[in-house]
Protein backbone atom coordinates (compact mmCIF):
# COMPACT_ATOMS: atom_id res chain seq x y z
CA UNK A 1 0.00 0.00 0.00
CA UNK A 2 1.36 3.44 -0.96
CA UNK A 3 0.12 6.93 -0.28
CA UNK A 4 0.08 9.51 -3.06
CA UNK A 5 1.92 12.78 -3.00
CA UNK A 6 0.59 15.70 -4.99
CA UNK A 7 1.67 15.07 -8.56
CA UNK A 8 0.80 11.37 -8.38
CA UNK A 9 4.09 9.95 -7.03
CA UNK A 10 3.99 7.09 -4.54
CA UNK A 11 5.57 7.34 -1.12
CA UNK A 12 6.60 4.18 0.73
CA UNK A 13 5.45 3.91 4.33
CA UNK A 14 9.06 3.04 5.31
CA UNK A 15 10.21 6.63 5.68
CA UNK A 16 13.68 5.75 6.97
CA UNK A 17 14.38 3.67 3.87
CA UNK A 18 13.19 6.52 1.68
CA UNK A 19 15.66 8.91 3.30
CA UNK A 20 18.53 6.40 3.47
CA UNK A 21 18.26 5.70 -0.25
CA UNK A 22 19.53 9.26 -0.83
CA UNK A 23 22.77 8.31 0.92
CA UNK A 24 25.24 7.84 -1.91
CA UNK A 25 29.01 7.88 -1.71
CA UNK A 26 31.07 10.02 -4.05
CA UNK A 27 34.65 11.08 -4.56
CA UNK A 28 35.95 7.94 -2.89
CA UNK A 29 39.60 7.00 -2.57
CA UNK A 30 40.29 3.39 -1.63
CA UNK A 31 43.50 1.78 -0.50
CA UNK A 32 45.24 -1.40 0.62
CA UNK A 33 47.64 -0.78 3.49
CA UNK A 34 50.22 -3.43 4.36
CA UNK A 35 51.93 -2.29 7.58
CA UNK A 36 54.54 -4.02 9.73
CA UNK A 37 55.41 -3.01 13.27
CA UNK A 38 56.49 -0.52 14.32
CA UNK A 39 54.23 1.84 12.40
CA UNK A 40 51.81 4.68 13.04
CA UNK A 41 49.83 7.16 10.92
CA UNK A 42 48.35 10.49 11.99
CA UNK A 43 45.30 11.41 9.88
CA UNK A 44 44.14 15.05 9.90
CA UNK A 45 40.46 16.06 9.95
CA UNK A 46 38.81 16.17 6.50
CA UNK A 47 35.43 17.09 5.05
CA UNK A 48 34.81 13.46 4.15
CA UNK A 49 33.99 10.23 5.96
CA UNK A 50 36.90 7.97 6.86
CA UNK A 51 36.54 4.19 6.91
CA UNK A 52 39.01 1.54 8.15
CA UNK A 53 38.53 -2.22 7.91
CA UNK A 54 41.06 -4.57 9.52
CA UNK A 55 41.56 -7.41 7.03
CA UNK A 56 44.20 -9.25 9.07
CA UNK A 57 46.34 -8.65 12.13
CA UNK A 58 45.73 -6.09 14.88
CA UNK A 59 46.19 -2.35 15.36
CA UNK A 60 45.19 0.54 17.59
CA UNK A 61 43.04 3.55 16.75
CA UNK A 62 43.20 6.84 18.67
CA UNK A 63 39.60 7.97 18.49
CA UNK A 64 38.24 11.44 19.22
CA UNK A 65 37.30 11.72 22.92
CA UNK A 66 37.79 7.95 23.40
CA UNK A 67 41.55 7.49 23.52
CA UNK A 68 43.28 4.40 22.13
CA UNK A 69 41.09 1.45 21.08
CA UNK A 70 42.43 -1.92 19.99
CA UNK A 71 41.14 -3.25 16.67
CA UNK A 72 41.28 -6.87 15.50
CA UNK A 73 40.70 -8.65 12.18
CA UNK A 74 37.09 -8.13 11.10
CA UNK A 75 36.61 -4.84 12.95
CA UNK A 76 35.28 -1.79 11.12
CA UNK A 77 35.79 1.84 12.18
CA UNK A 78 33.77 4.60 10.50
CA UNK A 79 34.38 8.28 11.21
CA UNK A 80 31.34 9.78 9.45
CA UNK A 81 32.46 13.42 9.69
CA UNK A 82 36.16 12.83 9.06
CA UNK A 83 37.43 13.69 12.55
CA UNK A 84 41.18 13.71 13.02
CA UNK A 85 42.55 10.44 14.43
CA UNK A 86 45.52 8.09 14.37
CA UNK A 87 46.10 4.38 13.70
CA UNK A 88 49.21 2.53 14.84
CA UNK A 89 50.76 -0.85 15.54
CA UNK A 90 50.63 -0.19 19.28
CA UNK A 91 48.85 2.22 21.61
CA UNK A 92 50.59 5.56 22.07
CA UNK A 93 53.18 4.59 19.49
CA UNK A 94 54.98 7.12 17.34
CA UNK A 95 52.85 8.30 14.42
CA UNK A 96 53.87 9.85 11.11
CA UNK A 97 51.73 12.48 9.35
CA UNK A 98 49.75 10.95 6.49
CA UNK A 99 51.30 13.25 3.91
CA UNK A 100 54.71 11.74 4.70
CA UNK A 101 53.61 8.12 4.19
CA UNK A 102 54.57 6.26 0.97
CA UNK A 103 51.49 5.85 -1.24
CA UNK A 104 51.59 4.14 -4.63
CA UNK A 105 48.76 4.77 -7.08
CA UNK A 106 47.36 1.60 -8.65
CA UNK A 107 44.30 2.93 -10.47
CA UNK A 108 41.63 5.59 -10.57
CA UNK A 109 41.50 6.92 -6.99
CA UNK A 110 43.08 3.72 -5.62
CA UNK A 111 46.42 3.23 -3.93
CA UNK A 112 48.60 0.84 -1.94
CA UNK A 113 50.73 1.64 1.09
CA UNK A 114 53.60 -0.46 2.44
CA UNK A 115 55.43 0.83 5.50
CA UNK A 116 56.87 -0.06 8.88
CA UNK A 117 59.59 -2.27 10.28
CA UNK A 118 60.17 -6.01 10.46
CA UNK A 119 57.50 -6.89 13.02
CA UNK A 120 53.98 -8.33 12.88
CA UNK A 121 51.94 -7.47 9.79
CA UNK A 122 48.55 -5.78 9.64
CA UNK A 123 46.51 -5.34 6.45
CA UNK A 124 43.90 -2.59 6.32
CA UNK A 125 41.35 -1.28 3.86
CA UNK A 126 41.30 2.50 4.25
CA UNK A 127 38.77 4.66 2.44
CA UNK A 128 38.13 8.39 2.29
CA UNK A 129 34.68 9.14 0.85
CA UNK A 130 32.29 12.02 0.39
CA UNK A 131 28.52 11.93 0.44
CA UNK A 132 26.73 12.91 -2.74
CA UNK A 133 24.18 15.69 -2.41
CA UNK A 134 21.65 15.64 -1.02
CA UNK A 135 23.14 13.50 1.73
CA UNK A 136 21.07 12.65 4.79
CA UNK A 137 22.43 15.73 6.50
CA UNK A 138 20.48 15.35 9.76
CA UNK A 139 21.92 11.85 10.23
CA UNK A 140 25.48 13.05 9.72
CA UNK A 141 24.93 15.77 12.31
CA UNK A 142 23.59 13.31 14.86
CA UNK A 143 26.24 10.62 14.52
CA UNK A 144 29.08 10.35 17.02
CA UNK A 145 32.66 10.98 15.77
CA UNK A 146 33.32 7.21 15.62
CA UNK A 147 31.12 4.21 14.78
CA UNK A 148 32.83 0.92 15.65
CA UNK A 149 31.60 -2.49 14.51
CA UNK A 150 33.35 -5.44 16.11
CA UNK A 151 33.97 -8.65 14.23
CA UNK A 152 31.81 -7.77 11.26
CA UNK A 153 28.70 -7.11 13.33
CA UNK A 154 27.06 -9.98 15.20
CA UNK A 155 23.56 -8.57 14.59
CA UNK A 156 23.99 -8.24 10.82
CA UNK A 157 24.36 -11.56 9.01
CA UNK A 158 25.07 -9.86 5.67
CA UNK A 159 27.81 -7.46 6.79
CA UNK A 160 30.39 -10.22 7.50
CA UNK A 161 29.81 -11.60 3.99
CA UNK A 162 30.41 -8.16 2.47
CA UNK A 163 33.55 -7.67 4.56
CA UNK A 164 34.82 -11.11 3.55
CA UNK A 165 34.34 -10.13 -0.09
CA UNK A 166 36.20 -6.88 0.54
CA UNK A 167 39.05 -8.76 2.24
CA UNK A 168 39.22 -11.19 -0.69
CA UNK A 169 39.54 -8.33 -3.18
CA UNK A 170 42.32 -6.76 -1.11
CA UNK A 171 44.28 -9.96 -0.52
CA UNK A 172 44.03 -11.37 -4.06
CA UNK A 173 44.56 -8.04 -5.84
CA UNK A 174 42.64 -9.07 -8.95
CA UNK A 175 42.04 -6.89 -12.00
CA UNK A 176 39.20 -4.43 -11.34
CA UNK A 177 39.53 -4.71 -7.56
CA UNK A 178 39.27 -0.93 -7.08
CA UNK A 179 35.89 -0.85 -8.86
CA UNK A 180 34.56 -3.74 -6.80
CA UNK A 181 35.84 -2.11 -3.62
CA UNK A 182 33.95 1.08 -4.47
CA UNK A 183 30.66 -0.80 -4.73
CA UNK A 184 31.30 -2.84 -1.58
CA UNK A 185 32.29 0.20 0.47
CA UNK A 186 29.04 1.95 -0.52
CA UNK A 187 26.96 -0.94 0.83
CA UNK A 188 29.12 -1.54 3.92
CA UNK A 189 29.05 2.10 5.05
CA UNK A 190 25.30 2.33 4.48
CA UNK A 191 24.70 -0.81 6.56
CA UNK A 192 26.95 0.45 9.36
CA UNK A 193 24.97 3.72 9.46
CA UNK A 194 21.66 1.88 9.39
CA UNK A 195 22.76 -0.36 12.26
CA UNK A 196 23.57 2.73 14.29
CA UNK A 197 20.16 4.24 13.50
CA UNK A 198 18.42 1.04 14.60
CA UNK A 199 20.42 0.99 17.83
CA UNK A 200 18.94 4.39 18.80
CA UNK A 201 15.42 3.07 19.32
CA UNK A 202 15.29 4.64 22.79
CA UNK A 203 15.28 8.17 21.33
CA UNK A 204 11.84 9.80 21.84
CA UNK A 205 12.67 13.26 20.49
CA UNK A 206 14.70 14.63 17.62
CA UNK A 207 15.21 13.70 13.98
CA UNK A 208 15.67 9.95 14.50
CA UNK A 209 12.49 9.71 16.54
CA UNK A 210 10.64 11.75 13.93
CA UNK A 211 11.72 9.64 10.95
CA UNK A 212 10.53 6.49 12.76
CA UNK A 213 7.15 8.04 13.57
CA UNK A 214 4.63 6.44 11.17
CA UNK A 215 3.01 9.79 10.34
CA UNK A 216 5.64 12.49 10.91
CA UNK A 217 8.21 10.27 9.20
CA UNK A 218 6.14 10.20 6.02
CA UNK A 219 6.10 13.99 5.90
CA UNK A 220 9.87 14.14 6.47
CA UNK A 221 10.45 11.64 3.67
CA UNK A 222 8.26 13.70 1.35
CA UNK A 223 10.31 16.84 2.10
CA UNK A 224 13.57 14.98 1.45
CA UNK A 225 12.31 13.38 -1.75
CA UNK A 226 10.79 16.51 -3.29
CA UNK A 227 12.18 19.69 -1.73
CA UNK A 228 10.96 21.78 -4.66
CA UNK A 229 7.32 20.83 -4.15
CA UNK A 230 5.18 23.81 -3.05
CA UNK A 231 4.67 22.26 0.36
CA UNK A 232 2.40 23.93 2.88
CA UNK A 233 1.60 22.81 6.40
CA UNK A 234 -1.76 21.64 5.05
CA UNK A 235 -0.28 19.51 2.27
CA UNK A 236 2.32 17.98 4.60
CA UNK A 237 -0.40 17.25 7.15
CA UNK A 238 -2.34 15.52 4.36
CA UNK A 239 0.69 13.31 3.58
CA UNK A 240 0.84 12.44 7.29
CA UNK A 241 -2.94 11.80 7.38
CA UNK A 242 -3.34 14.26 10.25
CA UNK A 243 -5.19 17.48 10.89
CA UNK A 244 -3.18 20.67 10.32
CA UNK A 245 -3.13 21.67 13.98
CA UNK A 246 -2.23 18.22 15.31
CA UNK A 247 0.48 17.76 12.66
CA UNK A 248 2.09 21.13 13.43
CA UNK A 249 2.04 20.46 17.15
CA UNK A 250 3.48 16.93 16.93
CA UNK A 251 6.08 17.85 14.28
CA UNK A 252 7.44 20.71 16.39
CA UNK A 253 7.40 18.60 19.56
CA UNK A 254 9.32 15.67 18.04
CA UNK A 255 11.61 17.36 15.50
CA UNK A 256 12.26 20.47 17.57
CA UNK A 257 11.36 23.04 14.90
CA UNK A 258 8.11 23.90 13.07
CA UNK A 259 7.47 22.21 9.68
CA UNK A 260 8.02 25.40 7.68
CA UNK A 261 11.41 26.02 9.25
CA UNK A 262 12.56 22.44 8.71
CA UNK A 263 11.47 22.63 5.06
CA UNK A 264 13.33 25.91 4.51
CA UNK A 265 16.47 24.59 6.21
CA UNK A 266 16.46 21.40 4.12
CA UNK A 267 15.96 23.38 0.92
CA UNK A 268 18.98 25.54 1.74
CA UNK A 269 21.07 22.43 2.46
CA UNK A 270 20.11 20.91 -0.89
CA UNK A 271 20.75 24.22 -2.65
CA UNK A 272 24.23 24.45 -1.10
CA UNK A 273 25.13 21.09 -2.62
CA UNK A 274 23.81 22.08 -6.03
CA UNK A 275 25.65 25.40 -6.01
CA UNK A 276 28.94 24.09 -4.61
CA UNK A 277 29.25 20.65 -6.19
CA UNK A 278 27.02 20.64 -9.29
CA UNK A 279 27.77 24.21 -10.44
CA UNK A 280 24.05 24.98 -10.71
CA UNK A 281 23.39 28.69 -11.20
CA UNK A 282 21.57 30.69 -8.54
CA UNK A 283 18.63 31.18 -10.91
CA UNK A 284 18.41 27.42 -11.60
CA UNK A 285 18.49 26.60 -7.88
CA UNK A 286 15.72 29.12 -7.23
CA UNK A 287 13.56 27.62 -9.99
CA UNK A 288 14.16 24.01 -8.84
CA UNK A 289 13.12 24.87 -5.30
CA UNK A 290 9.96 26.69 -6.35
CA UNK A 291 10.92 30.29 -5.52
CA UNK A 292 9.15 33.03 -7.43
CA UNK A 293 12.37 34.87 -8.16
CA UNK A 294 16.14 34.62 -7.83
CA UNK A 295 16.06 37.56 -5.43
CA UNK A 296 13.59 35.84 -3.08
CA UNK A 297 15.71 32.70 -3.07
CA UNK A 298 18.90 34.67 -2.43
CA UNK A 299 17.34 36.45 0.55
CA UNK A 300 16.15 33.14 2.03
CA UNK A 301 19.53 31.48 1.44
CA UNK A 302 21.47 34.30 3.11
CA UNK A 303 19.06 34.33 6.06
CA UNK A 304 19.75 30.65 6.77
CA UNK A 305 23.38 30.36 5.64
CA UNK A 306 24.79 33.77 6.50
CA UNK A 307 26.28 34.19 3.02
CA UNK A 308 24.72 34.79 -0.41
CA UNK A 309 24.32 31.77 -2.73
CA UNK A 310 26.70 33.34 -5.25
CA UNK A 311 29.50 33.11 -2.67
CA UNK A 312 28.90 29.37 -2.16
CA UNK A 313 28.88 28.76 -5.91
CA UNK A 314 32.07 30.81 -6.37
CA UNK A 315 33.78 28.91 -3.55
CA UNK A 316 32.87 25.58 -5.14
CA UNK A 317 34.20 26.73 -8.49
CA UNK A 318 37.48 27.89 -6.94
CA UNK A 319 37.94 24.66 -4.98
CA UNK A 320 37.25 22.61 -8.10
CA UNK A 321 39.87 24.54 -10.04
CA UNK A 322 42.45 23.94 -7.32
CA UNK A 323 41.66 20.24 -6.71
CA UNK A 324 44.67 17.98 -7.30
CA UNK A 325 44.40 15.33 -9.96
CA UNK A 326 46.32 12.53 -8.28
CA UNK A 327 44.66 9.90 -6.09
CA UNK A 328 47.42 10.30 -3.53
CA UNK A 329 46.60 13.95 -3.02
CA UNK A 330 42.91 13.17 -3.06
CA UNK A 331 43.33 10.73 -0.19
CA UNK A 332 45.27 13.28 1.76
CA UNK A 333 42.83 16.13 1.24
Amino acid sequence: MHDRLSGGEALSPDALSEVLQDLRLSEGTYGRCELTRPWGIDLPPVDQARFHFVVSGDCWLRAPKRGWLELHAGDVALLPRGAGHAIAGKARGRVTPLEEMPLEEIGDRAYTMRAGGAGARTILVCCSVGFAQPAVHPLLQLMPPLLLVRGGGADDTVLPVLLDAMADEVLRRRVGAATVMTRLADVVITRVIRAWVESRSEDTRGWLAAIRDPQIGRALAAIHQRPGEPWSVESLADVASMSRSLFSERFAAVVGVPPARYLARWRMHVASGWLRDDRVTVAEAAERLGYDSEAAFSRAFKRFSGVPPSAVRRRGRDEGAQAPASTTSGFRS
